[in-house]
């Protein structure tokens, strides 16, 4: 299956029904559509987003961005400069209220720049089917050294 969500997002994984794999394609659409208000609205009130888990630029201190507020405030700061995403998912396990989806983020960046990030991304939800926890995994270092002329 190829653009099961959006244009922008090649699907190749399961598409069993599940909660959490629901949510994410919600995420993804609002994200290609640049779409925050919908983007917010997937994310529960305490909802929080470490993207990429640990310490970064985006959140120094790896506490992740906790609650629609600062979660507003991370699609100001990290995804709004962004021009463009693409999504090519390849696996998706999901288990109990999560789903582990592996493949690439392409960002089509300021300046006629591309940056792809190869990684995983769990996505963990309520009993609303409401993102609780999104967890990014991938290397910064191998995302930097992707970024390239369009």
């Amino acid at each position: 299956m190829t653009s099961l969500i959006n244009p922008a997002v090649t699907w190749t994984a399961s598409t069993a029904e599940h909660p959490a794999r629901a949510a994410s394609w919600r995420a993804y659409d609002a994200l290609v559509r640049k779409d925050k208000d919908a983007y917010l609205a997937a994310y529960a009130e305490d909802g929080v987003i470490h993207d990429p888990v640990g310490p970064s630029d985006a959140d120094p201190e790896g506490a992740g961005h906790r609650g629609r507020v600062a979660i507003s405030q991370f699609w100001d700061k990290m995804i709004a400069p962004i021009e463009q995403f693409r999504f090519t998912w390849n696996l998706s396990y999901a288990a109990g209220n999560e789903v582990a989806n592996v493949g690439r983020v392409t960002a089509f960046l300021p300046g006629d720049l591309v940056m792809d990030i190869d990684c995983v991304f769990v996505y963990q939800v309520n009993d609303e089917g409401l993102l609780v926890s999104v967890r990014g995994y991938y290397e910064a270092e191998q995302a930097g050294n992707s970024v390239r002329k369009r």
